[in-house]
């Protein structure tokens, strides 16, 4: 039933192409700013989960019996 319903959509076949060309673009876009990214902006991100934060923004460290504004 379902393939019956599709074939008779006019330009169907058009929209797989159209998501793999998509998903292979941001693919390749991805990878181009991955690899061409500097070793310092590297350094950074991979360090990122390490670093430590201001204790004021910091939700799970926070006391659940204090109200925010």
């Amino acid at each position: 039933m379902r393939r019956d319903v599709l074939e008779t959509i006019a330009g169907i076949e058009i929209f797989p192409l159209i998501s793999l060309v998509i998903f292979v673009g941001f693919f390749a876009l991805m990878l181009f700013y991955v690899t061409t990214m500097s070793k310092g902006k590297v350094e950074e991100l991979e360090n990122m989960p390490l670093r430590p934060d201001s204790d004021e923004d910091d939700i799970f460290t926070a006391d659940p019996k204090e109200k925010r504004n």
